[in-house]
């Protein structure tokens, strides 16, 4: 039996976004299946590739090269329906990767519980996303892509507390405030299929962005270290730019993360532009 962080590696070294998602969703049913009956999978160590593997499509831009559309067209919510295939492929990468970077650090098993259970989740967003460019005649990969999504990742590879600070807690933080607007947008143009799709991935983020608080609070705690002090230390270190308003206060505070870790660190805005 391969051991989980050999499993992380595995789904990081697959290419193919769909192959790639149904080996993660597999071996994240094979963990749980070990934890239900008692088995042991060992966590182990391993090393894991700097970037994860890639299809040869999308091609990845500067961020400042990626074509901007506007939403309220067809193409534009094919080319916003890219981008969310985009992010959640690289989500199904970042779980993965940090079950695999960081397996030498003591964590409790829940911890591993968490990321795996993520890692599927958003393997299961991705492939919700890919059926919705496919019924409406596109694919992921047919759009170019942001290049910068991995940039996290490298900054972070030799430090998880940093890793839980921007990647669940400011990246994945930033889909709950977008998300609503986007749900809108699908909504007028009467698109039933992505609805149903970004429900799912709007309740579900939620816990993956909990699941980066919890064990950034757990190891702040065991270090002795005040978090709001250390999130903020962490986020003008790594996070490359001001945090973005208007904030969806009421589903970061499910999530365990309160406003004075993202205010202070917000770009300036009239106190009337806070929105709950």
């Amino acid at each position: 039996m391969p051991t989980l962080t050999e499993m992380a590696c595995e789904v990081l070294t697959t290419a193919d976004g769909r192959e790639k998602t149904a080996l993660s969703q597999r071996h994240a049913e094979t963990w749980r299946a070990a934890r239900a009956t008692g088995d042991v999978i060992e966590v182990g160590t391993a090393t894991p590739p700097l970037r994860p593997a890639r299809p040869d499509k999308p091609e990845l831009l500067d961020p400042r090269d990626v074509p901007r559309r506007r939403p309220g067209s067809p193409q534009g919510r094919i080319a916003m329906l890219h981008a969310v295939a985009h992010i959640e492929l690289n989500a199904v990468d970042l779980h993965w990767d940090i079950i695999a970077r960081f397996g030498h650090v003591p964590m409790p098993m829940g911890f591993y519980d968490d990321w795996v259970k993520s890692a599927d989740e958003e393997s299961k967003h991705f492939n919700l996303i890919c059926d919705c460019l496919e019924a409406q005649g596109s694919q992921y990969g047919a759009l170019p892509a942001h290049a910068g999504m991995w940039r996290a990742a490298e900054d972070t590879a030799e430090d998880l507390l940093g890793r839980l600070a921007v990647v669940p807690m400011v990246l994945e933080a930033r889909g709950l405030d977008v998300t609503p607007g986007m749900i809108e947008i699908f909504r007028k143009a009467g698109d039933s299929q992505t609805l149903a799709a970004l429900d799912v991935i709007y309740a579900e983020e939620v816990h993956h962005v909990a699941y980066g608080s919890k064990w950034f609070h757990f190891l702040c705690g065991r270090e002795d270290r005040d978090p709001v002090i250390v999130f903020h230390d962490l986020v003008k270190r790594y996070f490359h730019g001001a945090l973005k308003p208007p904030f969806n206060e009421e589903k970061r505070a499910e999530a365990g993360i309160p406003p004075d870790f993202y205010w202070p660190l917000a770009e300036e805005t009239p106190h009337g532009n806070r929105q709950g």
